[in-house]
């Protein structure tokens, strides 16, 4: 299959990054989200991350022109019936999940390639809705998409060797680094990342130190870039409460508990960045 046409399910953070970055590569886009207001927010702020490129010489005025030539909005779901590849990327609850693919699995010509961006979701599980489990497969790009290099490519028990080649040429042509994962809670980023996260929160509610000190340690020590709570709020402190009950759900394992004091302030609304508290105050 030669994938010339993507539709990106979801216009919120991930996916409008994920259809600039299909744009970018020359891809017919079209995106798509459950009202108008969401749509329009997902393509306003494409138009600002490439005004942003524009201004710091990144990239001419012509190319952003370009690039959003290539992006249409996609009003109706219906018109997933146009792609060839179908990515999803919506609110990480498998519910809502297999009812899209199930949606989408009646919608698509049956060469259509359904993939989800899903950060820790079984793909076998989400497959099993289909009548294609051979064309449904993990792309787990990482936020922001238009920076960060990785894709995580994971196999279902079904995907097909021909799909995965697919996908896996594809996110080089989209100018990422794909890795190929095996189908397990978490996959290796989430498995790995929100553990530590995790272990961050709890040694601030055990009063071992602050939020500012714990980041501090592992920016200086550690040499990451960002520290862990600080990251815990970039991503969503709700999100990384879901991914640690996935994880625990999906390996029964104490050591994936969730720290209390996240689900304390996910439950008092500390989303992080995007409610403008969490353990820092935006």
């Amino acid at each position: 299959m030669n994938i010339q046409t993507i539709m990106v399910v979801g216009a919120g953070q991930m996916g409008s990054g994920i259809a600039q970055v299909a744009a970018a590569s020359g891809m017919k886009v079209l995106l798509h989200d459950t009202t108008s207001e969401m749509l329009n927010k997902g393509l306003i702020s494409i138009n600002s991350q490439l005004h942003r490129q524009v201004e710091k010489g990144k990239i001419t005025a012509d190319r952003k022109a370009e690039i959003l030539s290539h992006i249409h909005s996609a009003e109706f779901l219906e018109q997933a019936e146009q792609a060839d590849l179908v990515i999803e990327a919506i609110s990480e609850n498998m519910a809502l999940k297999a009812l899209l693919f199930h949606r989408l699995d009646s919608l698509c010509q049956p060469a259509t390639i359904l993939a989800t961006n899903t950060s820790s979701l079984p793909i076998s599980e989400i497959a099993a809705v289909t009548r294609r489990p051979s064309h449904v497969i993990g792309m787990h790009f990482m936020n922001p998409v238009p920076i960060m290099p990785l894709v995580e490519v994971i196999r279902g028990l079904e995907t097909s060797q021909i799909v995965f080649d697919e996908i896996y040429q594809l996110s080089e042509k989209l100018g990422k680094i794909p890795v190929e994962v095996n189908d397990f809670p978490g996959f290796v980023s989430n498995r790995i990342l929100m553990p530590m996260i995790n272990e961050a929160i709890f040694t601030v509610f055990e009063g071992v130190a602050s939020a500012e000190s714990v980041d501090k340690v592992m920016k200086l020590g550690m040499n990451h870039p960002m520290g862990p709570l600080e990251l815990a709020d970039f991503i969503g402190l709700d999100t990384c409460l879901s991914i640690m009950e996935i994880l625990y759900d999906g390996f029964k394992d104490p050591k994936y508990r969730p720290c209390p004091l996240l689900r304390k302030y996910v439950k008092a609304g500390r989303l992080g960045r995007k409610s403008g508290h969490g353990f820092y105050v935006y």
